[in-house]
């Protein structure tokens, strides 16, 4: 163990555990970025089967400067949702992607951006249409690379109005991220929103963000960072 975290209060630590546990869910191998500093703690995790990058953000009671990839598994275990706290792990091997991360500032909101519950439906028509797409498939075609191909021209589609492909908003539901009904959670005041910032798109909504590359977007404003 590297150290300490203490966190805000006992609810900042249960909403980071349940992000981590829905990393695992999809990779239990998966590793995350800490990044800290002052008062607050980012932790960025990449969940394989939408090609994302998912950011959670959590306040600190106390300040913390920290950078280094860890398990995910382990953070999950060291933190206490009792008292708030999580001992960090030793650092591990980072995956490519931990190395080059979206941009700390220099963003800019995109218009157009449709309302939650237009968003949650847009999401709910995709996974109707997989499912009925998959079901329809005869039993020779009924593979795994079939199913990857229905599945990538489905979620490459854009959400209406914007460029932001429909992989992004499926993994906000999917992690949790994408409110569940106009109410927020207690102390966020942050609407849901999307941003650009060179070759990057970001959903912030008040649980967290999702953040991706426009299609041939090139190197653009990305950051590579020492691990």
């Amino acid at each position: 163990m590297t150290g300490q975290l203490r966190f805000a209060d006992a609810r900042e630590a249960a909403d980071l555990a349940a992000f981590l546990g829905r990393l695992l869910h999809y990779d239990r191998a998966a590793a995350v970025r800490l990044q800290a500093g002052g008062g607050a703690l980012a932790v960025f995790g990449r969940p394989p089967s939408f090609e994302v990058l998912a950011i959670r953000t959590a306040r600190l009671a106390e300040p913390a400067e920290l950078d280094l990839t860890v398990s995910a598994g382990q953070l999950l275990e060291s933190l206490d949702e009792t008292t708030g706290t999580a001992a960090v792990p030793a650092a591990v091997t980072g995956p490519p992607w931990a190395g080059v991360l979206p941009p700390r500032g220099g963003w800019e909101e995109v218009p157009g951006l449709p309302p939650a519950d237009a968003i949650r439906a847009a999401v709910a028509a995709a996974v109707a249409e997989f499912r009925a797409r998959d079901e329809a498939l005869p039993a020779d075609r009924r593979t795994r690379a079939e199913r990857d191909r229905i599945g990538r021209e489905i979620w490459s589609r854009t959400l209406a109005g914007t460029e932001l492909p429909l992989r992004a908003v499926h993994a906000s539901q999917a992690l949790g991220f994408l409110p569940p009904d106009r109410a927020a959670r207690p102390g966020a005041s942050e609407p849901v929103a999307l941003f650009t910032a060179g070759s990057w798109l970001r959903l912030r909504t008040p649980y967290g963000s999702i953040a991706t590359r426009r299609p041939g977007g090139g190197l653009g404003a990305l950051q590579v960072r020492p691990l």
